[in-house]
Order: structure tokens, then sequence, then C-alpha cells
């Protein structure tokens, strides 16, 4: 599928190289390095992506506080949305992982990853929005830092601080000699490769889900208003509607995501607290 629409996104520039005419595909400079919108030229420039995530902070503070004034027994929709995102945090995420018993303690911090990495998922096909707040390496490190430090506390307030790093660096019932080599191995898994795949995970998803959508609606607008003809209008249809449908698939992505990484923080949480 992936290849497919490639291949659809591919057309505008195989096209224009035949006719003579420019096609400008996205890059990585112009989507992800903007210019500045405003306070140009202080330490305090806004850029398009970041005025995209101060938006969506500002839509879930505004979510959360609206539903923190309005609670009621019997739940409006807006209402029973919002628990809904909870109630998935709580139940599937950290009563599935953590257990009853434990999952409550670690629930701010859960919910906090699931939902807030949500938001910043779902601005990449709001309109007028139209890009990840997490497309950018400094969110997912942000989120993926968080769940680092959430995981290291956790572990030493329940395992105790020498005890915590001497289970993750020392694994019981293997060989004295092995640690030479298993140590170095496990302090690099689970303090270094943790947190890095954490923040590749979602950076390359958000960002190649904004890559093929900008490709095919580039295109779309290229075929229809520079190609003449039948060909151009047809062809520019299906690249339109590739666009839309991968408009939905990256709604999924974007819910996807923030679960895994909410999930994961769950099992390290787990991990940090478990007896080896």
């Amino acid at each position: 599928m992936l290849s497919f629409v490639n291949a659809l996104g591919a057309a505008p520039i195989i096209l224009a190289l035949k006719s003579g005419d420019s096609f400008t595909p996205p890059t990585l400079d112009h989507e992800f390095n903007p210019d500045p919108l405003f306070f140009i030229g202080t330490p305090f420039e806004i850029h398009r992506l970041l005025l995209v995530r101060l938006i969506a902070v500002i839509a879930l503070f505004g979510v959360m506080l609206w539903y923190s004034r309005t609670a009621k027994v019997v739940p409006s929709r807006g209402q029973a949305a919002v628990e809904s995102l909870l109630d998935f945090s709580r139940v599937q995420i950290g009563e599935e992982i953590l257990g009853e018993d434990k999952a409550a303690k670690y629930q701010p911090m859960i919910a906090t990853v699931f939902i807030g990495i949500l938001f910043m998922n779902l601005t990449g096909v709001i309109p007028g929005l139209q890009i990840a707040g997490t497309s950018l390496v400094a969110m997912p490190l942000i989120f993926a830092l968080f769940v680092f430090f959430g995981f290291v506390l956790a572990g030493v307030k329940s395992r105790g601080f020498g005890r915590f790093f001497r289970e993750q660096l020392f694994p019981p019932g293997v060989p004295k000699l092995v640690y030479f080599l298993l140590a170095p191995l496990e302090f690099f898994s689970t303090f270094i490769l943790r947190p890095l795949t954490l923040t590749v995970r979602l950076l390359s998803n958000m960002v190649a889900g904004h890559f093929i959508l900008v490709l095919c609606f580039l295109g779309t607008h290229y075929l229809y208003f520079e190609i003449s003809g039948i060909f151009g209008a047809g062809l520019g249809s299906l690249t339109l509607l590739v666009g839309v449908v991968f408009v939905v698939f990256e709604l999924f992505v974007g819910a996807l995501q923030a679960y895994i990484f909410a999930m994961l923080a769950a099992v390290y949480i787990s991990l940090s607290i478990s007896e080896h």
C-alpha cells in the first residue's frame, strides 16, 4: 500500500519532468524548519510547529478544565468522551499491565502520556493546523524523558536506590563472569535505548504520515491545476482519494502511537517496581 501511495505521489514529479513544468515536492527543511511567525529575532521565536503545539496544549487544558468544573453524575456526551479516554488509560493500559492494586498510583502519569500524545498527534489532520506536534524531535523526546525519569523514580521509590540499579544491571541467576558483558548491555538497553526507541518510534511514524499526506494533496493540486486534460484530472482525483483515505489512517495511527507509548510507559514502570 505504501509503495502504491508513493507511486501516486511521484506521479506529479514524473509528469512535471516530461512536460517541462516545475513541481516542488515537500522537503524536511521546508516542512519541519519553518520561518518564525512571532517574536522574530528573539530567543522566544514561535514558528508554525511550535504554534500548533501551543494550540494543542491550550485545547487539552481547556477540555480538562471544562471537565473538572462541569462533571455530573449523568454525563453529557462531551463528559462521556473525556471519561472514556481516562477510563481507557486506566483500565486498558494501567490495570492490564500494572494490576488494579498499582494502576491507580501511576494513573496520572499514564493518562498524561496517553492523552497528551493523542492531542499532539491529531493536530496533523486538523484543517488549518495540518502537522502533528510530535513530528519534530523535541516533543517526542520530552515525552520519552518524562517516561524515563518516571520509571526510574518509581523503581527507586519501590525497590530502593541501590537495589533498583543492582536489579536492573545485574539480573539474578547469571554466572558472575557473565556480568562483565551483561551489565554494560543492560545499562545501554535500559537507560539509553529505551528513551531513544520511544522517541524515534513516535517521531518516525508522525513524520512519515505527514509526508504522505502533503505529497498526496500537493500532487492533487498540481494535477488538477497544472496538468491539463482528462488524464491530469483523473489521476488528481485518484491522489485526492488516497489522501482522504490516509487522513482516516493517520487518525488511527495517531491514536495507536499514543496507546503504544503509554503502554510501554506502564510496562517500564512494571519492570522497575517488580521483584526480578
